[in-house]
């Protein structure tokens, strides 16, 4: 088990990793607002609990596990700011910020229930996505709906 902090910078490294292409050290510091030594001790943390590869002065990789950790962490903020934007129509802005807070102390449990409940709130029920916390498809479905919505 991780904690809550190093979820946080597992969650960096995977939105480094796909916004252009690696992740170094420096990245993870400058995006996150804390120190090296900080990103280097996280690191090793995630390497003990093989979620990341890394050799010092070389590339940072997320493993298998770390990557698909890194995706459960990104959907559980999606759920819980769809649940706040679109279900209780807080605006975009507080939306993102209790999402944040929120994402951090919930269980998978109690978000797998939310996720059916925005599913069926939203209509997203017909997608033929069999919604689980763990599939990447679902993000995509929510995100497709959400903008078929505005239109």
């Amino acid at each position: 088990m991780i904690s809550k902090s190093q979820e946080e910078y597992l969650k960096t490294m995977y939105v480094l990793k796909k916004q252009n292409g690696y992740i170094r050290v420096t990245d993870i510091a400058n995006k996150m607002d804390c120190t090296k030594p900080s990103v280097n001790k996280a690191i090793r943390n995630l390497q003990d609990n093989n979620l990341v590869d890394y050799k010092a002065y070389g590339k940072i990789q997320l493993t298998k596990e770390g990557e698909n950790r890194a995706k459960k962490i990104l959907e559980a903020y999606d759920i819980v700011y769809l649940f706040f934007k679109d279900v209780l129509n807080l605006d975009a802005t507080t939306a993102n910020i209790e999402a944040e807070k929120v994402k951090l102390s919930i269980s998978d449990s109690t978000l797998n229930e939310l996720a059916k409940y925005v599913h069926k709130v939203l209509d997203l029920n017909k997608l033929d996505c069999c919604y689980d916390l763990n599939k990447e498809k679902c993000r995509v479905c929510m995100k497709r709906t959400s903008k078929e919505k505005i239109m």
